[in-house]
């Protein structure tokens, strides 16, 4: 579906997929459990689900003849991390803007994790006391203009990237590795358990499962705590990438299957049992999630496998999108382990 779009490779190829065979053990072997280790896919600032849908973004900001990548995104953004990289690779500036998405008063977390490594990279980081919202934000737009006042050519890349016209491929290509895999494998997953935020990770795995009907066997698991708007997002990204890739499949609201319970207390803040979730997995797997992301869809398929969700004998994919880096960000929370 994706032969006729310009793709720059950022990644080393197909991430690996690993049986998490201890955690389903403990979860009593009613489901078989994988990982998909997007956090695995590059050697570019610890890798992770962004730059799927970068290297489906960057030929057109070369194109453009862009001078500078301008993005959005928390303190403890994996996705600014990845332009920050990106950048990098290809020669060109970045700013960043790191807005007060989440109300977390660790010491250190503006100094460390993604942002650490954006500053190293070079970026410029620009830090604003606004909170989340996974909307078109004024203070990148400022930034936007700030670059042409001052002479640059800026390039707009949004929040997790998820808004661009080409924000939801990447995912799509998911899919179709996904699918090459099973064929190796010898069977086919029953469902993919995935975190959705700004949407377009989401959206895209609707589009590329929707060709052999699994899109409603994608279950995100919402870590917004702004599931309508988030839900909303997902359905319009998927939409457009459907006519973009000519599906001929009409997606409708239905097919966007968004657990709201685990997003719990904030965007960024994880509860205890999100907290627990992330220890046993690294406990069992030696796999970190991460209290943002990874460790509330963790604990969003922890917890519909113990309820009974999956029925017996399924096979369930976890999509691990990275991020772990942002773990350094809460090293109070975590101080004893």
């Amino acid at each position: 579906m994706l032969e006729k779009f310009e793709r720059y490779p950022l990644t080393f190829g197909p991430t690996p997929i690993e049986k998490l065979d201890r955690l389903s053990a403990y979860l009593g072997r009613k489901v078989e459990i994988y990982a998909k280790r997007e956090g695995c896919n590059s050697g570019l600032a610890f890798g992770g689900n962004k730059l799927r849908k970068l290297e489906y973004i960057i030929p057109d900001a070369i194109a453009s003849d862009a001078d500078t990548l301008v993005s959005i995104g928390g303190v403890q953004s994996n996705h600014t991390r990845m332009v920050a990289a990106v950048a990098a690779k290809v020669g060109m500036k970045c700013l960043l803007v790191q807005e007060s998405w989440v109300p977390h008063e660790d010491a250190v977390y503006d100094r460390v994790g993604n942002i650490l490594l954006s500053r190293i990279m070079g970026a410029e980081v620009r830090l604003v006391n606004e909170g989340f919202d996974i909307s078109i934000r004024r203070s990148w737009e400022k930034a936007l203009y700030e670059v042409k006042a001052r002479g640059g050519r800026p390039y707009a890349i949004p929040a997790g990237a998820s808004v661009h016209p080409y924000g939801g491929l990447g995912y799509v290509g998911f899919a179709e590795e996904v699918r090459a895999q099973e064929r190796q494998l010898g069977f086919a997953f029953d469902f993919i358990v995935v975190c959705t935020v700004t949407g377009s990770t989401h959206a895209g795995m609707l589009v590329g499962f929707a060709i052999d009907g699994r899109h409603r066997k994608v279950i995100g698991i919402d870590a917004s705590a702004t599931p309508s708007q988030t839900k909303a997002q997902v359905l319009d990204i998927a939409q457009h990438t459907a006519e973009l890739v000519d599906l001929g499949v009409e997606l409708v609201e239905d097919d966007v299957v968004l657990l709201e319970k685990y997003a719990y207390p904030c965007y960024g803040i994880p509860s205890p049992q999100t907290k627990d979730a992330i220890r046993l997995c690294a406990r069992l797997e030696g796999m970190i999630t991460d209290p943002v992301y990874e460790g509330k869809s963790m604990q969003g398929m922890i917890d519909l496998v113990q309820k009974g969700f999956f029925p017996e004998g399924s096979r369930v994919l976890f999509a691990h999108l990275g991020g772990a880096p942002a773990i350094n960000g809460y090293g109070y929370t975590f101080r004893n382990g």
